[in-house]
């Protein structure tokens, strides 16, 4: 197995990330522990208080370690369909606790005769949702089911990448002016404009995230940090070289995005067109 070029970076920025997100996650509980009134499921502050949780845990912090789990060199040696199953698990466990922090945060409002969806927070964060979901249940129909046509793979691959990085980015967004949103609503006296100390602690969690979501997106785009291209597409190329037509130079391979698939499907490509080229000029 080829050794990661820039290993110390890498593992430099993977542990940055998992102390960065860790702390956003313990800095999440102690805002609602201390600063909050704590938390329960009785349809009051207590339950609307998983919201944050629950986001920046699953949405945030686990979302971002399914997004570059491809990119653990330790894993290299695992087989791609293992890998899949792993990225596929975290997104699932992500999700459903981004689910039930809707659950919670609707509830709440339904109980105090609060309107729902009025905000631009409100507004994103479902969207996030329901795009994720998709994401998730089109990465599972068409990289995971073997049935699945290789073209159509090669197709939407660029499609799911970009996709994928755009939910992430776009949920750090949302978490953002979702706690902005609680802090203006709820700091009276003090107001939140004279800095209390719960303002300040929550603008930290804020640069947490902000730091974390950085740190993920800069492994995740990182050429050299990809998984190697798995050994049966390379021996197709005489100098082991990627085929034409395969670099993604923002992915790598993030997500569920398949690169054997992507080679595979490119060399069959070629390998049939010169058979072509053969078959014309053998008839002339």
């Amino acid at each position: 197995m080829k050794a990661m070029e820039g290993y110390l970076g890498f593992l430099g920025l993977l542990v940055s990330a998992l102390l960065v997100g860790f702390l956003a996650v313990l800095f999440t509980l102690v805002w609602v522990l201390h600063y909050r009134e704590g938390l329960g499921w009785d349809g009051g502050s207590q339950e609307f208080n998983w919201h944050p949780v629950l986001t920046i845990t699953g949405f945030v912090f686990i979302q971002g370690l399914a997004i570059i789990v491809y990119r653990l060199p330790w894993t290299w040696k695992c087989s791609k369909l293992l890998m899949k199953f792993i990225h596929a698990g975290l997104n699932t466990v992500a999700l459903i606790l981004a689910i039930i922090s809707l659950v919670a945060v609707f509830d709440f409002h339904n109980t105090k005769n609060i309107p729902n969806m009025y905000s631009l927070h409100s507004w994103i964060g479902l969207i996030a949702v329901i795009f994720y979901a998709s994401q998730l249940l089109l990465g599972f129909l068409v990289f995971l089911l073997p049935c699945t046509p290789p073209a159509l793979r090669a197709f939407l691959m660029p499609i799911h990448v970009y996709s994928g990085l755009l939910i992430f980015g776009t949920v750090i967004v949302t978490v953002l002016t979702g706690v902005t949103e609680k802090l203006i609503f709820t700091l009276k006296n003090p107001e939140y404009k004279t800095s209390p100390p719960e303002g300040i602690f929550v603008n930290t969690l804020g640069i947490l995230i902000l730091v974390f979501g950085a740190i993920i997106f800069w492994i995740v785009t990182r050429p050299q940090w990809k998984r190697p291209t798995e050994p049966n597409a390379k021996l197709l190329q005489p100098n082991g070289s990627t085929p034409e037509g395969t670099d993604y130079s923002m992915t790598g391979d993030f997500g569920n995005v398949d690169k054997s698939d992507e080679d595979s499907e490119a060399v069959a490509r070629k390998r049939n067109l010169k058979l072509d080229e053969a078959g014309q000029r053998s008839t002339m």
